[in-house]
């Protein structure tokens, strides 16, 4: 843990101060990991007959397989964000008189640490050392991260985006490879059948989430998912650009948010949208979504000044992994039914879910918010 100064940013600002509107969409990305896809679920099913209700509570979970919701995006968009800040460290770094030896050391031990609280979340403590799940959320966040930021310190743009397209049009062919140990006739891109899932049930097949078949952050759709880290990179180095104003950088990412978009349409007719299989159309639709409402953010609060609002967003956003890591650890479930559950047992059941989901999230910000206030962060 950590002091950190609270850096403003603002339309304009010197590379070395921190953006708001990076801390602000990273604990907007959040907000549905502490609980306010429960929320919106919760208010959904006070409406059983709606079928806009309906569409909307499906977004807040998982597609099962091929597909996209807006719970697809959290992953991808806190990976893009991390990509995203890294060009505003190196310039901080680099000013500071850093050498690029001494910031390669830094990216290697972030990524190792985020690989260790990984498996820490995935029950590391529990000592069950023979089925411990070894991919996780933070370990892919960390291996994506750092191998865009090596890459960042050691090649040009152009060589960069040369690299992320090999490594689209690479994955993609690889996927085309049907794997060894399965019956002929099973599909490519399955979840029984695809390379990805056959690399990790033959190195760890007893470490992964799907035991026996696959993990959805396996080895193997770790490549793309370097892409979507690079694509937040690319973005950073645009906002440094200097002598372009906020509001045409803002204009030129909404636009390339469409053209991602078009692409990863593009793309889905020949491999589909899958979250699981990182594949290549799911890093070009989530990139689209990711730079997009970065673009709004950064307008609204960097370009336009609009900056109260996001105040309560960026107490999130500064402790995101704090979070991620205390919800494994405490219980601000019973938190919230400890306070609140009399108030829920007098309402009707539909309400009394809304209220304990709402003090779910409120426990959880209200812990970042005293973290926050007493400048205490866990720096990784």
């Amino acid at each position: 843990m950590s002091n950190n100064p609270n850096n403003k940013g603002r339309s304009g600002a010197s590379s070395t101060e921190r953006l708001l509107s990076i801390d602000a969409l990273r604990g907007f990305d959040m907000l549905f990991i502490i609980g306010g896809a429960g929320v919106i679920v919760a208010l959904c099913n006070l409406f059983p007959s709606s079928e806009l209700a309906a569409w909307l509570s499906a977004q807040m979970h998982h597609v099962e397989w091929d597909g996209f919701a807006h719970h697809d995006t959290i992953f991808p968009l806190f990976l893009f964000v991390a990509g995203l800040s890294f060009p505003l460290s190196l310039r901080r770094q680099q000013l500071s008189g850093a050498t690029k030896c001494h910031i390669c050391w830094r990216v290697l031990r972030r990524v190792v640490v985020l690989v260790v609280l990984g498996m820490v979340y995935n029950g590391l403590f529990r000592l069950q050392f023979d089925t411990l799940r070894l991919p996780s959320v933070l370990g892919r966040i960390g291996v994506a991260w750092g191998v865009a930021a090596l890459l960042t310190l050691w090649l040009k743009p152009q060589a960069r985006a040369l690299v992320s397209l090999v490594l689209l049009v690479g994955y993609s062919l690889l996927l085309t490879i049907p794997a060894p140990d399965v019956a002929e006739g099973v599909g490519t891109l399955t979840k029984e059948g695809n390379l990805a899932g056959f690399v990790d049930r033959t190195l760890m097949p007893n470490h992964i989430y799907w035991r026996g078949v696959m993990d959805p952050e396996g080895i193997l759709s770790t490549l793309p998912a370097v892409v979507t880290a690079m694509l937040g990179v690319f973005t950073g180095e645009w906002i440094l650009r200097e002598g372009i104003s906020g509001g045409r950088k803002a204009l030129a990412m909404a636009l390339a948010s469409v053209v991602l978009l078009a692409l990863g349409l593009v793309w889905n007719e020949w491999q589909p949208v899958n979250k699981s299989l990182w594949s290549s159309a799911f890093v070009l639709t989530a990139g689209a979504y990711s730079m997009a409402m970065f673009a709004l953010f950064y307008y609204l609060i960097d370009v336009c000044g609009l900056r109260r609002w996001a105040g309560w967003l960026r107490v999130v956003g500064v402790n995101s992994i704090t979070i991620y890591m205390l919800q494994e650890i405490v219980n601000f479930g019973g938190v919230s039914q400890f306070f609140l559950g009399g108030i829920a047992g007098l309402l009707p059941e539909g309400w009394g879910a809304v209220v304990l989901s709402l003090g779910y999230v409120v426990a959880c910000w209200l812990v970042l918010y005293l973290l926050d206030r007493y400048k205490i962060y866990l720096k990784v």
